[in-house]
């Protein structure tokens, strides 16, 4: 049985953001990532109850297929239908449609509190066993100074959380929002964060106007994941995505 403190149904979920310009960006760097389905991954959303704000409307580049459509045609045409005939938007129409080929998907609610929060690890952690990567979508991002179970918490994923991952064998892809800071300042940090978290230097991030995308290859997938990881970083128009290594000089401006 699950935890009431992070079962789904223990309260509405916060999903405006489904298929919003953010999510194609989010969902066509996962597909690439996956290569196919060459590399299984989990999909950790990190559901917080739903808080009736007003973001998620983000939907204009729908209207704009030549500009937009080419960085990944079927998704691109796949999130408009969900669009124009689902308006509920919901994260089942993303996960049914098999938009990320093989991937799994743990779409419990995340609440505040310390016993639901380590519940939840342990059931994704159980879910995830035999994926490759995993990816971690919380509201903000890495861990703040806001202490683990006060409100809002939520929010952030904890260093030690995602060392469980790591240490597992996982690579990791890490959703963090960007301040209002400087940002190749901000993403050395995030960086510097992670390094000393999980005792490897070698990280990748991938940028878009809000959005840093922070990715570990695990040493033991070095060989297998990481020449994909340093494809995707390629793939894409900088525009659309930028990827590259943390500590060269090709670091977004």
């Amino acid at each position: 049985m699950h935890s009431a403190a992070f079962n789904r149904k223990a309260a509405e979920v916060k999903e405006q953001y489904v298929a919003d310009v953010s999510d194609y960006r989010k969902y066509a760097l996962l597909r690439a990532l996956t290569d196919g389905g060459e590399h299984k991954l989990g999909v950790c959303w990190m559901l917080t109850p739903d808080d009736s704000g007003p973001d998620g409307k983000k939907l204009e580049y729908l209207q704009r297929p030549n500009e937009f459509r080419p960085h990944d045609p079927d998704l691109f045409d796949h999130l408009k239908v969900v669009v124009e005939h689902h308006p509920e938007r919901t994260l089942e129409a993303i996960e049914s449609a098999g938009l990320i080929a093989d991937a799994e998907y743990f779409n419990e609610i995340l609440l505040d509190d310390l016993k639901g929060r380590e519940a939840y690890w342990a059931a994704c952690k159980s879910k995830f066993a035999a994926c490759d990567i995993v990816f971690f979508d919380p509201d903000n991002g890495l861990e703040t100074s806001l202490v683990r179970g006060r409100k809002n918490s939520s929010k952030f994923i904890y260093f030690d959380e995602i060392a469980s991952f790591f240490q597992a064998g996982k690579s990791l892809l890490i959703y963090q929002h960007f301040p209002r800071v400087q940002r190749d300042v901000f993403i050395e940090s995030c960086r510097a964060r992670i390094a000393k978290a999980l005792g490897i230097d070698d990280v990748w991030a991938c940028t878009t106007k809000h959005v840093v995308f922070l990715l570990v290859v695990h040493p033991e997938q070095q060989a297998s994941f990481g020449p994909r990881a340093e494809a995707v970083a390629s793939i894409f128009d900088p525009e659309f995505i930028r990827g590259y290594r943390l500590g060269r000089t090709e670091q977004a401006t």
